[in-house]
């Protein structure tokens, strides 16, 4: 083989495997798509998504947990948006990449 080959650095590699294992799941696929639309209350992500609040609350605190969504408190009602700018990148490469 001739020439040096140009590899990521392993720190890049091991947070975007990290990121990637976070994202692996059909829900969270979802949510994320939602929103990437604007901030939506839990109840509501839920409903879009076909699940309890309990299961998207789960999914959420996951992908808030990795930094990528943060929520606000409103009364009795949490909210959620996107927080990392990668996030609605990733989601564009799955869309173009990983379909029919």
């Amino acid at each position: 083989m001739n020439g040096k080959l140009e590899l990521p650095p392993d720190e890049l590699l091991e947070e975007a495997a990290e990121c990637l294992k976070v994202m692996a799941h059909p829900a969270r696929l979802k949510m994320v798509n939602i929103l990437m639309q604007g901030e939506f209350p839990v109840h509501e992500i839920a409903e879009l998504c076909g699940t309890s609040a309990n299961q998207a609350c789960e999914h959420l605190r996951l992908l808030k947990g990795h930094g990528l969504l943060s929520s606000e408190r409103r009364g009795r009602t949490v909210y959620y948006k996107i927080l990392s700018p990668r996030l609605p990148r990733l989601i564009e490469c799955i869309s173009a990449n990983c379909g029919a």
